[in-house]
């Protein structure tokens, strides 16, 4: 169980609920702390809890039949995930790596079922982010096939500022080149080239220990 100040922190839909939907909610998390290059878990495992990252960067990935490891997309502090596995009940599609030390918030299932059975405001955002999760994957596939190496890393940092996916999220990320790669699916030396083209287009700034975005509107766009 955590505090009701920390998932507030953590947590942009839980200010939706009312009081007795809050708590119940709040009863149903617990949090649990991953080192970088930990597996959470992998395709075909049983991971029943709704995921909030509280602090990190994951990595939700997958193997082709081909063998060829696929990046579905990244997963940053205040974002939250996994609710379509839940509400199926099913085995995960998926594998989902820490890039960084990482800290999750696990919601049991009973507590996600309850809320949405029972919440309008959680449905809201329920409807919400499933339709932007829908969005996201099929502009992957179109990355994935027609643009070049600097415009797949503009979309994959793009979707990491989604307003809908992490409300008001701070233009400032803590990322290392390589993790920027791992993201999108280029080498380090490749990352790091096509964040420079992207810092002299004017769409972020690459700083010490991460990148400012100046421009996330362009950014989601480039390459276009």
């Amino acid at each position: 169980m955590i505090s009701g100040d920390h998932l507030r922190r953590i947590a942009f839909w839980s200010h939706e609920l009312p009081e007795q939907e809050f708590e119940r909610a709040r009863r149903g998390i617990v949090e649990k702390s991953y080192a970088k290059g930990a597996y959470v878990f992998h395709r075909g495992d049983r991971f029943d809890a709704w995921t909030g990252v509280s602090e990190g960067l994951l990595k939700i990935a997958a193997i082709s039949r081909s063998g060829k490891a696929v990046t579905l997309a990244g997963m940053r502090t205040g974002g939250w995930f996994g609710e379509g596995t839940v509400l199926k009940n099913e085995l995960r599609q998926y594998d989902l790596v820490a890039l960084r030390d990482t800290r999750l918030a696990l919601m049991e299932r009973a507590t996600f079922m309850w809320l949405f059975e029972n919440s309008v405001g959680f449905n809201r955002f329920l409807v919400r982010q499933l339709n932007e999760r829908l969005g996201q994957f099929i502009a992957f596939v179109e990355y994935d096939r027609s643009l070049d190496a600097a415009a797949r890393l503009a979309r994959s940092i793009a979707w990491l500022f989604n307003p809908v996916l992490y409300h008001k999220p701070d233009p400032h990320l803590e990322i290392s080149q390589e993790e920027a790669g791992l993201l999108s699916g280029l080498s380090r030396q490749m990352a790091n080239k096509s964040l420079q083209t992207l810092e002299k287009k004017g769409l972020l700034r690459i700083e010490h220990g991460g990148i400012t975005v100046l421009d996330a509107e362009r950014l989601s766009r480039y390459g276009a």
